[in-house]
């Protein structure tokens, strides 16, 4: 690490969460006064105990200074995570038992003049025994309530702000938006805001996401990230940025393990590529997703499948039953299956997840079965789109052969609709669909799209029996695609 690099790190104060500090540009400028709000439940204080204890981590001189909770109820939080709160100084200043004896109320001082007085000079004199280099503040709303008026209040937090630029400290007000109406006294007094909501949908998980509404004089990202509260803390989800990550792909042509295959493809599956296949329930779309996974696993790259719609132990017992040998290459790890619960996880951690494969495992195929189920998701329909082009344009920057699965709705005929039309973002487009002939319910397979590259325009009969089998194109029978086609030739084009 170079000088400049050093005095710059020196420079920032790393929030102790990896996902908040690269959305904060690094983590907080030292010697600012930061507000962190949110409502009782959010997350406040875990994520203020996580930069304390980064400070410990350093070496630095901490203090946490209570005037809400009890330390007693401060360890509990911390034990809760695992953590020990040695190296933190905690200074509680509760209301203690005294307070509710008569004999201790004033008559002749507002009580609040008198009590904000013994706060601030009490929290003062622990500053100066400290000599703290990171203070949190828990919480703001006990001192709105001490200083009586919006004045008092501000010329406080003002006057807190002028004390500790003067000692090095990096400073963190919590605030539990308790107040009746919105105080922006703080926000504007601050160097930063961070804000942390909880969503309640109307089935499964609650959702948490926070925002950085400011930061003076730095780069962050701005809009929602998704977070969530598990054992070890905050895990923040930043969201998808494709243009961090500008690069030129290696153009490399991916086999499907299948010769009919790779001739509607043109010759294969370009890496840096989105597929989606698209096609009524049962006619193979998994089935062909997990034979791109096998592929791949052939030639000895790593692959990963997300599931949504499929448990594992159906996933491995259908792979059995087409004689698809996944279960070495799973075992091995270069097969990854994750099956993925919609109501339980968030969009911004599946999307993370999704990137620490690619990133950080090495992936150079990823499956997600089905879009329907990544659909379910998504907390509204009308960020599907946004995110999903985030996605693929992300994976496509890495060199990740992408393939999206989508169920349309109906079995057969011309009125095939998708709750889901992703065609437009995919860079091909494989199509599955039923049709009558000779008494029998068949399969047909057809590229529709392709944008790297030509493609064979052909339509194919497609069959799934102890393996999956492509025929040649069906070039004897016209209207295929309306599920009941009209035979024209002298040749019999059907499998048999």
């Amino acid at each position: 690490m170079d000088q400049q690099s050093r005095n710059a790190s020196a420079e920032i104060a790393a929030t102790g969460i990896a996902g908040l500090d690269h959305v904060l540009g690094g983590g907080w400028v030292r010697n600012r006064l930061y507000l962190i709000e949110g409502v009782p439940g959010s997350g406040k204080t875990t994520l203020a105990l996580q930069f304390l204890l980064e400070g410990v981590r350093l070496g630095e001189p901490v203090l946490y200074v209570t005037l809400s909770e009890t330390e007693e109820e401060l360890r509990a939080v911390a034990a809760s995570h695992d953590w020990s709160l040695e190296g933190i100084s905690i200074h509680e200043l509760a209301p203690s038992e005294e307070a509710l004896d008569r004999q201790q109320q004033l008559s002749m001082f507002h009580p609040s003049e008198v009590e904000l007085d013994e706060t601030t000079r009490a929290i003062l004199q622990r500053v100066e025994d400290i000599k703290p280099l990171r203070v949190v503040f828990d919480s703001m709303s006990e001192l709105r309530l001490l200083a009586g008026t919006p004045l008092r209040f501000r010329r406080q937090v003002l006057a807190l702000k002028q004390y500790f630029s003067g000692r090095g400290c990096t400073v963190l007000l919590l605030d539990d938006n308790t107040a009746m109406t919105a105080d922006l006294q703080i926000h504007s007094i601050a160097h930063a805001t961070v804000s942390l909501e909880q969503l309640l949908p109307e089935y499964g998980a609650e959702r948490r996401r926070l925002m950085v509404g400011k930061y003076r004089g730095v780069a962050f990202q701005g809009g929602y990230q998704d977070y969530v509260i598990r054992r070890g803390g905050l895990h923040v989800f930043p969201r998808f940025v494709t243009a961090d990550i500008r690069r030129a792909s290696r153009w490399e042509v991916m086999s499907t393990g299948l010769p009919e295959l790779d001739t509607l493809f043109g010759g294969g599956i370009d890496h840096g590529t989105s597929t989606l296949i698209l096609g009524a329930a049962g006619t193979g779309k998994s089935t062909l997703a997990s034979q791109m996974a096998l592929s791949a696993a052939q030639e000895g790259k790593r692959s990963a499948l997300f599931l949504f719609d499929e448990s594992l132990n159906t996933f491995l017992k259908r792979a059995r039953g087409l004689q698809m040998d996944l279960e070495p290459h799973i075992d091995s790890g270069t097969i990854a299956v994750h099956q993925v619960d919609p109501a339980e996880l968030s969009p911004g951690e599946f999307a993370t997840r999704i990137r620490s494969a690619a990133q950080d495992d090495g992936v150079r195929v990823i499956a997600i079965d089905s879009l329907n189920g990544y659909l379910n998701a998504m907390p509204g329909e009308r960020h599907l789109w946004i995110q999903l082009h985030e996605l693929l344009a992300y994976m496509g920057q890495l060199g990740v052969a992408t393939f999206l699965v989508a169920v349309q709705h109906g079995l057969i005929g011309s009125n095939m609709t998708s709750v889901v039309d992703a065609s437009y973002l995919a860079d091909s487009v494989l199509l599955l669909r039923y049709f009558e002939a000779e008494g029998e319910v068949r399969q047909a397979i057809s590229v529709v799209k392709k944008r790297s590259g030509a493609h064979e325009r052909t339509i194919r009969e497609f069959r799934i029996e102890g393996g999956i089998r492509i025929g040649q194109p069906l070039r004897e029978l016209r209207g295929v695609l309306t599920g009941v086609p009209n035979y024209r030739g002298a040749a019999d084009p059907l499998m048999r």
